[in-house]
Order: structure tokens, then sequence, then C-alpha cells
């Protein structure tokens, strides 16, 4: 009889978040918000604002840690993810305050494109300097 038991999605979602490397990191940071303003734009417009508000707070809260972590000495392209980033930010205030659904999938849409050349960065193959 064996003592070896399956591990937890929980416990997989752990593992891969603490051994991924930042690229792959900020794809799944991506991928959260995505899923959060997902919800948050279907439970709005079924009228549910409490389920909406909360789901709406932690897109948020993944999209003001991205903002917080940039390197801004990485110069134009910190810039520029910084002014999305705010940009975001105010598009969802006004959904939030609006109950306008289309302005959170505009913010996924955003964040879609953002996604994507952040996952062909981080499955590029990493080249070593000796």
């Amino acid at each position: 009889m064996s003592t070896h038991l399956a591990a937890s999605p929980q416990a997989y979602r752990e593992s891969a978040v603490l051994t991924a490397p930042p690229e792959r990191l900020v794809v799944m940071l991506y991928d959260g918000a995505r899923r959060f303003l997902y919800q948050a734009a279907v439970t709005m417009r079924n009228g549910d604002i409490q389920t909406s508000h909360e789901r709406l707070r932690r897109a948020e809260a993944i999209i003001d840690h991205l903002l917080s972590t940039l390197d801004m000495s990485q110069g134009e392209v910190a810039q520029q993810l910084e002014s999305i980033y705010v940009f975001c930010q105010r598009l969802l205030a006004e959904g939030r305050i609006r109950q306008d659904a289309e302005k959170l999938d505009q913010v996924s849409r955003l964040l879609s494109e953002l996604r994507d050349a952040w996952d062909q960065i981080a499955s590029a193959p990493q080249t070593v300097s000796l």
C-alpha cells in the first residue's frame, strides 16, 4: 500500500509560482487579472454588484502590483507600461462607478495584448553568457 498522496491543485499552483522565471510570473498575473475581470464583467451584467465588486477588487490589486513593481530604470518600456496600467486603473474606476462592464472588457483586451507579448518573451530561448 502506497503512502504517497497526490498533491492538491493548490500545491501544484504554488510550486509553479515558486519555480517560475519572472517573465512567466508576469504572464500568470495577467491571466489572473483577466480571469477576475471576466468574472466581474459577467456578474456586473447579471446585476450581482457585490460579487462584481469583489472580483474587480482582485483584478485591481493585480494591476496595482504590476504598477508598483515596475523597474523604472528600464526606461521607455517601463514608462509605457506605467501609462497603460494607470489607464487601466482609470477605466476600471469608471466601470465600477457607471456599472459599465464594457470598460472591464476593454481593460481585459489591453491586458491580453500585454500578456501575449510577455508570453513570447517568457517562451524565448534564454541565452547564457559565460
